[in-house]
């Protein structure tokens, strides 16, 4: 008996709902788990980012697995995956057992994701109604992803900052009888090629590429940051060679040859680090430096979160009526324009200002993402739109990833530049904000205050300056995206 399709659509959308909210939740958290497990400041950076670079990288040989054994078993054990991961992260007592935890939800994430677009494409036969259903998935993407750092405040407003996981275990326990009971068991391709091999060596490659970074920042350049990122950059290039060498690339990097394709994956990458990045770096600004409770950051967050949501939507129409060229530079001009605006105000006393300019970033950074999408499916031949597809959501969960790790490292360096108070270094509070609060709170007394006034103005004038920093790269880009779609031909105006 064929299921309600409509009742498979309200299953797998049930079951994508929390891996989206999970990139953004722990946002607004960070300071309260940072104070609850004593996490450094690069643990804290890992606690973030470790989930979408270990999705980005399996994301793919996720997708040709679920082709070898069936889409509703693949989603069934990726929700198991899931909801046994949330359950540890919930309940991790160290900072090194969270990011763990994380690690294995991203793995649970990549075995969902594509399987939700499979499930839905299989489901609806009729054009039109296929249609519909994607625009669901799309809405339930970006207004998920939107909403995570307000259901983030809401929950710590009453519970501890486990809750942010834990809340999806019942819908694990709701949604994976649903997907038994809806979703149709169709066999697997035994001819789909699956090579884990490949996505190992690539997350091999990001991971030690970020520790490197992460560590060098952190401390005097030195051998001990050196070898993992060379080896990590060694094994990205040799991640690239085989795929450029392959007639059935995991990845087909042979679509950056196209001008196009490459100004639209930088654009996804881009726009998802600046958002990703400036949300971390705003929530720690709100909660450690302005004294504000998870749930009035997570409100103070929401124009540019929603904005960023109703972007996508709207950044179609514009490129249909104005052009993917003007869209596409004028989106990123736009949230260069709002970045470096921001830095020169005070959050605390121009609220409205910064709301408004919130907006716009969102906005624009929204925008941004469709019109990378429009440039990258519009300039891939149509027999490659599967390997463009593939390409842009790597892109697009490798920038998240990495923004947090570029927005953090940027941040906790100038922040240590920041103290002129040699005593802080002794103390342990130069390292991070995070840590800067820890040492205050177990110090105490008028030396605890002092710690702290010190570690808010150091964050103050290294969120300042991240800020500006980003919008002056933003802007750059702007120029060269608008000097690099000069020559855009028509039918790479829409995917």
């Amino acid at each position: 008996m064929r299921s309600n399709p409509w009742l498979v659509l309200s299953s797998v959308i049930l079951a994508f709902t929390p891996v989206v909210v999970d990139m953004t939740v722990l946002h607004v958290a960070i300071p309260t788990l940072t104070l609850a497990l004593g996490a450094s400041g690069t643990e804290v950076l890992w606690i973030i980012d470790v989930y979408p670079l270990v999705m980005a990288g399996m994301l793919v040989p996720m997708g040709t697995l679920a082709d070898r054994i069936g889409y509703r078993r693949m989603l069934l054990v990726g929700l198991a995956v899931f909801g046994v991961a949330s359950i540890v992260a919930a309940f991790s007592t160290t900072a090194a057992m969270l990011i763990a935890a994380r690690a294995v939800l991203g793995i649970g994430s990549s075995m969902i994701m594509p399987c939700i677009l499979a499930v839905i494409r299989q489901t609806f036969e009729d054009d039109a109604q296929r249609a519909n259903a994607l625009g669901v998935w799309s809405v339930v993407g970006m207004a998920g992803a939107a909403i995570g750092p307000l259901v983030g405040g809401v929950l710590l407003e009453h519970f501890w900052w486990g809750s942010v996981f834990l809340i999806n275990v019942p819908i694990m326990m709701i949604v994976i009888p649903l997907v038994w009971l809806l979703v149709p068991a169709t066999p697997g391709n035994s001819e789909a090629v699956w090579r884990p091999g490949q996505a190992v060596l690539l997350i091999a490659g990001l991971i030690l590429t970020v520790y490197g970074v992460k560590s060098g920042f952190k401390m005097m350049p030195s051998i001990f940051c050196l070898i993992p990122l060379l080896a990590g950059l060694g094994f990205l290039t040799w991640f690239a060679s085989i795929q450029m060498a392959s007639d059935n690339p995991m990845l087909d990097l042979s679509l950056l040859s196209k001008p196009v394709i490459g100004i639209g994956l930088l654009m996804a990458f881009v726009a998802s680090a600046s958002l990703a990045g400036f949300e971390l770096v705003l929530a720690q600004e709100l909660q450690f430096v302005l004294g504000k409770t998870p749930l009035e950051a997570g409100i103070f967050m929401l124009p540019l979160v929603i904005a960023a949501a109703v972007g996508g939507p709207l950044g179609s129409r514009l490129a249909t009526r104005f052009g993917l060229r003007i869209v596409a530079s004028l989106s990123m001009a736009s949230a260069a324009f709002s970045l470096l605006a921001i830095a020169f105000c005070d959050l605390a006393q121009d609220t409205y200002i910064v709301a408004g300019l919130l907006a716009i970033l969102g906005l624009a950074l929204g925008i941004g993402l469709l019109a990378s999408s429009i440039a990258i499916m519009g300039g891939a031949p149509k027999e490659k739109a599967g390997a463009a597809g593939a390409l842009e959501s790597s892109g697009y969960e490798l920038g998240g990833g990495l923004g947090v790790t570029l927005f953090g490292v940027l941040v906790n360096s100038i922040y240590r530049s920041s103290f002129s108070d040699p005593s802080m270094a002794k103390d342990g509070a130069w390292n991070s904000i995070g840590e800067a609060m820890t040492v205050a709170r177990a110090v105490g007394g008028a030396r605890g205050v002092e710690i702290a006034a010190a570690a808010q103005a150091a964050f103050g004038t290294a969120h300042g300056s991240v800020l500006m920093l980003a919008g002056i790269m933003i802007a750059l880009l702007s120029v060269a995206i608008f000097i690099s779609l000069r020559d855009t031909s028509p039918e790479h105006e829409h995917p």
